[in-house]
């Protein structure tokens, strides 16, 4: 078997017309006997929790361009194909395929990760390769057609965040990539199927994020679960981020919603998500419920920024171990004055004019009940502020006033 990343030439004309302009983006081919079997073309982001110095951290491993796809097979009628992703010291991902006489899918991906390595787990607790194995979440794809997915995508484990984007995949390739594409659900609109069709011209320019001092447009997301909405999300949104923690120099960028593409998951269960993207950014929001108030929060926020100021480096950073915007099931959190969260020591975000119902909602608008304001709208605890000052300085009066008036009938007592 000859397994081999595509040439440089070949990773640039093909970066084009898929329209990916990541730097970190992953290519190869898997072949045998010169004859390409599977081809993959995907960014893939991995998020690690894991205990050191008594405290939970989050680690950030993305997957470099430079692989080795050592242990992929093309298969054969006992063996499933599979690609497989070597990188680092002691990482590996794979990804198996199954098939019928008419299509084929994903299967297990299984990812191994080093917690021995101290590049990206300083001071971990525990040591040594771990190994974690899921689910695939692709759908049956017809033979001869490969499977594109440039939305953000998450699959969930209990201690690792699998996140993809612009993702292009075919297994079962005949030597040659199709040119047959199916679309993945979060590409399409909510209302539509996912559709085969043929590749499109590549996407335009990404419009030209706001000026960093400009208040960001509000504005209204709903996502749906059939024909019914499910979630519903109102605010302007900026992005606080720096490259490097440790000296933080801050970039600031606006979610321009005049071109922002919102999509997501929620109805069913006690987790909710909304993606953003704008073309610039993508930010996913993840809620959950408290099983023990039956109340809502925010769980999770990533955010990838992509290369936006004279082809700058990607950004990607998130946190999954927050508790903001905090409201009771079947009414919103909302909060019209500027808010800042932080998210890690190199991102925070401010939000404008914001109201959010990620569950239970009722028609195409939020909850009639009265929503879950934030501190800074709630003027109505300055008034017992105001009142308690204005009696305690009535009081410091009315005591300054009779030390005054007993000094001086002691004086008078004494000069008689």
């Amino acid at each position: 078997i000859n397994l081999s990343p595509i040439s440089g030439l070949g990773l640039y004309i093909l970066c084009i017309v898929v329209g990916l302009l990541q730097s970190d983006a992953v290519r190869v081919e898997v072949k045998e006997d010169n004859k390409m079997c599977i081809f993959a073309d995907l960014m893939v982001i991995f998020t690690v929790q894991y205990e050191a110095n008594q405290t939970v951290r989050i680690a950030t491993i993305p997957v470099p361009e430079n692989v080795s796809t050592e242990g992929s097979t093309c298969g054969n009628q006992t063996v499933a194909p599979l690609l497989n992703l070597n990188f680092g010291s002691g990482y590996s991902w794979s990804i198996n395929f199954t098939s019928t006489n008419t299509s084929y899918k994903g299967d297990v991906i299984t990812l191994k990760y080093n917690l021995s390595d101290a590049t990206f787990f300083p001071g971990s607790k525990e040591k040594g390769e771990v190994t974690v194995s899921t689910l695939d979440t692709m759908t049956d794809i017809p033979l001869n057609t490969a499977y594109r997915c440039m939305s953000v995508d998450i699959i969930k484990t209990e201690k690792v965040n699998q996140t993809f984007q612009n993702v292009t995949l075919q297994a079962f390739v005949n030597g040659t990539v199709s040119k047959n594409v199916t679309v993945c659900k979060m590409d399409v609109p909510t209302t539509v199927a996912p559709t085969t069709n043929s590749p499109t011209a590549p996407p335009t320019k990404p419009p030209t994020p706001p000026k960093p001092d400009v208040k960001p447009t509000k504005k209204t997301y709903k996502i749906k679960n059939g024909n019914e909405t499910c979630l519903l999300a109102t605010m302007g949104l900026q992005l606080n981020f720096s490259y490097n923690s440790t000296k933080p120099t801050w970039k600031v960028l606006n979610l321009n919603p005049n071109v922002t593409n919102a999509n997501g998951t929620c109805g069913d269960g006690d987790e909710a998500t909304l993606r953003l993207d704008d073309h610039t950014m993508v930010v996913t929001f993840t809620f959950a419920v408290k099983n023990s108030t039956r109340k809502f929060y925010l769980k999770e926020v990533l955010v990838n920024v992509r290369s936006f100021d004279n082809g700058s480096a990607p950004f990607y950073d998130g946190s999954t171990n927050l508790s903001y915007w905090e409201a009771s099931l079947g009414s919103s959190y909302m909060c019209s004055k500027e808010q800042k969260f932080k998210v890690t020591d190199r991102l925070s975000f401010n939000t404008f004019e914001l109201r959010v119902q990620p569950f239970k909602v009722e028609g195409e608008s939020y909850a009639t009940a009265t929503a879950q304001e934030c501190s800074l709208d709630d003027d109505g605890f300055l008034i017992p502020i105001v009142v308690g000052a204005a009696l305690l300085g009535l009081i410091l009066i009315v005591v300054i006033a009779y030390i005054i008036g007993r000094r001086k009938s002691y004086v008078g007592y004494q000069s008689l």
